[in-house]
């Protein structure tokens, strides 16, 4: 008996999806089309499962400073929270009102200007990036409003910042079309020295950026010093100059109010006109938050913020996008709730006793480290080979990564460029325990490069290509006009 070409079509199908998971998945996965025919849940999960395996752990990713662990408790919240479109407002009234009480929460922890009662001036972003962009461009609109009324050109915006800057802050004068004025790092100041960056103002400066905690080494910039330097700056100029602060709290804005209260960074400063901050990173939220604070509605044009009603009743809208997820900023109200003060307090100090006890340990050995301590700067470990060795950081992070820990090296900014460095950041997840196992893997790397031979380290570099060189591939890439910054790996 042969069988007709349906019933044959059919046997195969039956067979197809009565096999066991692996029995089913003939073929590679998709890459370039969507598949014809659908298959069951199982499979479809077991097969992105399986390539995912090969992602390293979070835990284990010591370069990353974004939130990696969070409570069963928020980790509910937050996917019994998923189906929510964070700017329907007119159908989620609860959600907004968890939001604004965040920025008011957020504002006055930075020490915002306002009244026991009056509501803060601020917004959620997708994370800092976009809110660097919020706040440059509020920055430039200001400058234009102020220059416009006072018949004098708006063509050339400028803005301050030091070359340690994270690329998203390129990516702000790039597509808002300023043009940025580099305070150039040195081999013994790794960070914006006040002095020069005042220096670089001009009448067509619309800010300048400060950041607390650079994301090279973790260091605080001075921003009292820069306030300082401009306020006297702009009174010799007679108010022909007036030149805001912003300053990028990405990682340290819910590190230094627990960890040095008395550090005044914010808006206890006069020329502070917002800040933004990152609820994933020290905020103790998983990625995708970030929050933009304003002293005032005056450093806000309102001809930014937007009016729309078609979504059921009228509201403001100051974004880049438009739907997001409300999970994230419930997540970041859970938080602040739940530790309060006092659990920042003690989760940030933790953090910066095992970080301490890390740099001191390290320094021990064959590294020098470059970051600060005792409060000075985040909870992280910038550290480099003490003398030349016939291996170098890069070999040191390549073979900490055949041992799951990922750990990057990378070059300093333009002007420094000569220095290595490795870094751990030290989250919330970094348990003592698992920094001594940190500890016991280093000392094993160190002691495995040491035992080899010059001509016989066969470990792939993909650091031989020139400062030069690698960052005019990265101008291909993102076509940016002025170089100066290098592209590295893993340090945001």
């Amino acid at each position: 008996m042969t069988l007709s070409s349906v019933e044959a079509a059919d046997i195969e199908n039956n067979e197809q999806f009565s096999s066991c998971v692996y029995g089913f998945a003939r073929q590679h996965n998709p890459t370039h089309e969507i598949p014809e025919e659908e298959m069951p849940p199982t499979v479809a999960y077991a097969m992105i499962q399986d390539e995912l395996a090969m992602d390293g752990k979070p835990c284990l990713n010591l370069a990353s400073f974004v939130t990696t662990y969070m409570e069963e408790e928020a980790i509910k919240l937050m996917t019994e929270n998923m189906t929510k479109n964070f700017i329907d407002y007119e159908e989620y009234p609860a959600t907004i009102d968890i939001h604004n009480r965040c920025v008011n929460m957020i504002a006055r922890l930075f020490n915002a200007p306002f009244t026991e009662n009056e509501e803060a001036l601020g917004c959620s972003t997708i994370g800092s990036s976009e809110a660097i962009i919020l706040s440059v461009l509020a920055m430039k609109r200001r400058w234009q409003q102020k220059r416009k009324a006072a018949n004098l050109s708006t063509d050339s915006p400028n803005l301050v910042m030091g070359a340690n800057v994270q690329v998203c802050w390129e990516k702000a004068v790039n597509y808002l079309e300023i043009e940025a004025k580099y305070v150039y790092c040195t081999e013994d100041c790794l960070v914006l020295d006040p002095k020069k960056a005042v220096e670089l103002c001009d009448e067509n400066t619309i800010g300048i950026c400060l950041i607390l905690g650079s994301t090279y080494n973790g260091e605080y910039e001075d921003v009292k010093a820069v306030n300082e330097l401009l306020e006297k700056k702009c009174a010799d100029t007679n108010g022909a100059v007036d030149i805001p602060i912003h300053v990028d709290a990405a990682s340290g804005g819910f590190v230094a109010p627990f960890i040095n209260p008395e550090l005044e960074w914010d808006f206890r400063l006069p020329r502070v006109v917002s800040i933004n901050v990152s609820g994933h990173k020290y905020g103790l939220v998983f990625a995708g938050v970030g929050w933009a604070i304003w002293r005032s509605k005056e450093y806000l044009p309102q001809n930014l913020i937007f009016t729309i009603n078609y979504l059921g009743a009228e509201q403001n809208s100051f974004t880049l996008n438009f739907s997001k997820g409300s999970s994230q900023v419930i997540a970041q109200y859970y938080v602040l709730i739940r530790l309060g003060k006092s659990g920042f307090r003690a989760i940030m100090r933790n953090l910066q006793s095992y970080s301490d006890y890390l740099g001191d340990i390290l320094e021990k050995s064959v590294f020098k480290v470059v970051s600060k301590r005792n409060g000075e700067g985040l909870p992280l470990v910038a550290f480099k080979l003490k003398e030349k060795k016939h291996y170098d950081e890069f070999d040191i992070a390549n073979k900490l990564r055949e041992k799951g820990w990922i750990v990057p090296a990378y070059t300093c900014p333009p002007s420094a460029e000569s220095i290595n460095i490795l870094r751990v950041v030290v989250r919330e997840d970094f348990s003592k325990s698992r920094c001594n196992l940190f500890l016991k893997d280093i000392a094993a790397v160190v002691k495995y490069l040491e035992t080899l031979e010059k001509s016989s380290l066969k470990v792939i570099r993909t650091h031989t290509m020139s400062a030069k060189d690698r960052w005019g591939l990265v101008k291909n890439v993102f076509k940016i006009k002025a170089a100066h910054k290098i592209s590295t790996h893993g340090i945001c």
